[in-house]
């Protein structure tokens, strides 16, 4: 038994692969359009200091355009949708096309489905994007601004630049590789400080874990010493130095985990040990979640920009209804940043940060198009 046509989600497959289509191609050339000019001026901006580093040419800026690419295509990917929504739905409505799908009795949804349909696929392809090509450009990217565009150095499992406290001392590692007892610290600085006041500082090539009994870890040993006396402004060749007893690895190789650097399992695997180490995860949390919702936006973007789609576009507003529908989407990505910065903060629940902004949303935009409908 066929359904008639105001029960049917596509009452024709040739109305939708004809939306489908103008949708997908509209949203790509904004896209590339976006892309190009952002990545322009990313590396205008950058060159400058990738140049400056002795050795460094033209196959490293294309090399930072490789790198950088992916996370401007991921950030604009949802602006696109947006964008490519309203040329689609406003261009349709200036001629008339959307009238006379209403006048063969399709509803607003009926009008919109093909739009969303789309949406979830680009969803899906924007998820996969993310975990298989951002997350590795992102750390890759991150590794070599921590050495100012220098030399990476070769090594798995690797972070930099990682600050870590142990009572009133602080230790900094400029690289830090392996994991558990195989940890190794490069170019290592500690600070003694004693009440808050800076007495000495140690800066040694090198540090590795200082075996205790029972195969335990009593701290941190450094060959190749060098030693400066804060009070007397000399300094003192030293053979070896122990340090941090109260340090232990995972705090130099989880000190410094970005949710952007990090897939979904990786992530959720990376949580469990902070949480085992008794260390906090609600920004890790957050993070998480939000690599779920984030690509979700996409699908809201057609439902928020539907208002652009329906009344008389003779009468005068219909580049008012692209406003206010430009508007519905840009307040969607301020409330999802500001949710996601609470999230961080510790003030918002991580699952609330991340999907609250996608919930209230939708909500918004199913009753825009309710109220379209009546």
């Amino acid at each position: 038994m066929r359904l008639a046509p105001e029960f049917q989600f596509f009452p024709s497959r040739t109305l939708f692969m004809y939306m489908a289509r103008t949708f997908l191609t509209r949203t790509a050339a904004v896209l590339v359009a976006l892309v190009v000019i952002m990545q322009t001026l990313d590396l205008l901006g950058e060159s400058g200091d990738i140049l400056a580093v002795t050795g460094n040419g033209e196959a490293q800026l294309w090399h930072y355009v490789a790198l950088r690419l992916p996370q401007i295509v991921a950030f604009f990917l949802p602006f696109s949708v947006l964008l490519g929504t309203l040329i689609t739905l406003a261009s349709m409505n200036q001629n008339s096309e959307v009238i006379a799908m209403k006048a063969g009795g399709v509803s607003a949804h009926q009008i919109l489905a093909p739009l969303v349909l789309a949406s979830i696929g680009i969803a899906a392809l924007a998820f996969t994007f993310n975990e298989r090509i951002v997350t590795r450009a992102s750390a890759t990217l991150d590794a070599w601004q921590d050495v100012n565009y220098g030399p990476i150095p070769k090594s798995s499992n690797s972070s930099g630049n990682v600050w870590v406290r142990d009572g009133d001392d602080i230790v900094h590692a400029a690289q830090v590789t392996g994991k558990g007892a195989a940890v190794r610290l490069t170019g290592v600085t500690v600070y003694d400080r004693d009440g808050g006041e800076l007495h000495h500082i140690f800066n040694a090539p090198s540090a590795r874990p200082k075996p205790g009994p029972m195969g335990t870890i009593n701290g941190w040993t450094a060959p190749d010493v060098t030693m400066f006396d804060v009070v007397s402004g000399t300094e003192l060749k030293m053979a070896r130095y122990d340090f941090g007893q109260h340090i232990t690895p995972d705090q130099f190789t989880l000190a410094d985990v970005s949710a952007d650097e990090r897939s979904l399992m990786d992530l959720a695997s990376v949580v469990d040990d902070l949480k085992v180490a008794g260390r906090p995860t609600g920004p890790l949390e957050t993070g998480w979640w939000h690599k779920i919702s984030g690509p979700l936006s996409s699908i809201l973007m057609p439902i928020l920009a539907g208002v652009s789609a329906f009344g008389l576009a003779r009468s005068g507003a219909l580049f008012l209804r692209i406003v206010i529908g430009m508007g519905l989407g840009f307040a969607y990505f301020v409330s999802d940043n500001f949710a996601v910065a609470m999230g961080n903060l510790g003030a918002y629940p991580p699952f609330l940060a991340a999907w609250a902004p996608f919930l209230l949303f939708l909500l918004i935009g199913e009753t825009v198009l309710i109220r379209t409908e009546e």
